[in-house]
């Protein structure tokens, strides 16, 4: 296991509140990873990192069978244990693993995975070059390592709506104050040829919520996320935020949610890297 005390420690700027969770549950490999699919094998050992409540990690696995192994990990005890019990919802208790690990300092031997996954992980660490070099050590050689990462300036909406603009900045404030960086998207491909890979593949694709019922879930979960979950607390408790204020970004985002016209698309940077 490499030392990660030297690098820069950033706080999860989300945190686990179920405002957050209920995003995270949304996501599948088909929404979230369809540029590693056609990457995938049966027999495959596969590293997840940040796993969350597992609901990629449980495609994962099943991607991966017959004889794949899926080794899932997070820094969140807890989200792990919610993971465990999703993976044996689905039946795919007996093809993962699940471990608390530091992506800047991963407890495993190297050439290890034949592929290392990461959803959304690089845009809240301390020392994202650091976290794909050891994500690259633990791959085999000639496996994959890929990575996908939200683009927070690239996000776009309609109609405008002036506190969705006060929310975009107060989020890069927060995420930046927290040691992260939430224009990861963009950055991805300059990361990881710091890290030492030459063979890259970069891509990009967006989700979109546009049909009523989207719209509502979108704005629903970013609107009680601004009032009540880790990132509230981020906000007003650095000085970022007045309560009242964060109080009128959340109704800025129902009303948003509320319009006939709402339409809301993330662009997320990936990349697919040969060890």
């Amino acid at each position: 296991m490499r030392d990660a005390a030297a690098h820069e420690t950033a706080v999860y700027t989300h945190g686990h509140h179920e405002s957050v969770l209920r995003s995270h549950r949304w996501r599948t490999a088909a929404n979230s990873a369809a540029y590693l699919i056609g990457e995938l094998r049966p027999g495959m050992r596969v590293l997840d990192v940040g796993c969350g409540p597992g609901t990629i990690t449980a495609d994962l696995a099943e991607l991966v069978a017959p004889d794949g192994r899926v080794t899932a990990v997070d820094a969140a005890p807890d989200v792990l244990a919610a993971a465990a019990a999703y993976a044996a919802e689905r039946g795919v208790e007996g093809a993962v693993d699940f471990a608390v690990a530091d992506v800047h300092a991963l407890d495993f031997p190297d050439d290890t995975f034949d592929v290392v996954h990461a959803h959304q992980v690089l845009q809240h660490v301390g020392d994202p070059v650091q976290a794909l070099r050891e994500m690259r050590r633990v791959c085999r050689p000639g496996g994959i390592v890929a990575v996908r990462d939200a683009d927070y300036a690239a996000m776009t909406w309609y109609p405008a709506t002036p506190g969705l603009d006060e929310w975009q900045d107060l989020y890069h404030r927060v995420a930046r104050a927290n040691g992260g960086e939430p224009d990861a998207g963009r950055r991805l491909l300059s990361w990881a040829r710091a890290a030492g890979f030459t063979e890259v593949t970069a891509s990009a694709t967006a989700w979109c919520y546009a049909t009523p019922e989207e719209v509502a879930w979108w704005s629903a979960l970013w609107a009680d996320r601004t009032t009540a979950s880790s990132y509230a607390g981020a906000a007003e408790g650095g000085g970022h935020a007045t309560g009242v204020e964060l109080e009128g970004i959340a109704r800025a985002w129902r009303a948003w949610g509320a319009s006939p016209d709402a339409w809301f698309s993330v662009l997320n940077g990936e990349l697919l890297c040969r060890a």
